[in-house]
């Protein structure tokens, strides 16, 4: 696996929940930005930038800590 993978499987936010998004890189940037505008979040830039998933070719990630 990557490098920032498995930073980002590490938990360094304690108990924080966090959410996933896996999918095409427009599929992760549609949902981000419909999680926007529904203000479940207040700012884009709480997601982590788009990673490709080391262990599925073509597929994108982010992740939201809360």
């Amino acid at each position: 696996m990557s490098m920032e993978f498995n930073e980002l499987l590490r938990n360094p936010h304690g108990d924080r929940a966090q959410v996933w998004i896996v999918g095409s890189r427009e599929q992760v940037n549609h949902i981000i930005s419909e999680m926007y505008v529904k203000e479940m979040i207040s700012d884009r830039s709480q997601f982590s930038p788009l990673l490709p998933v080391p262990i599925s070719p073509g597929k994108y990630m982010s992740v939201l800590v809360r």
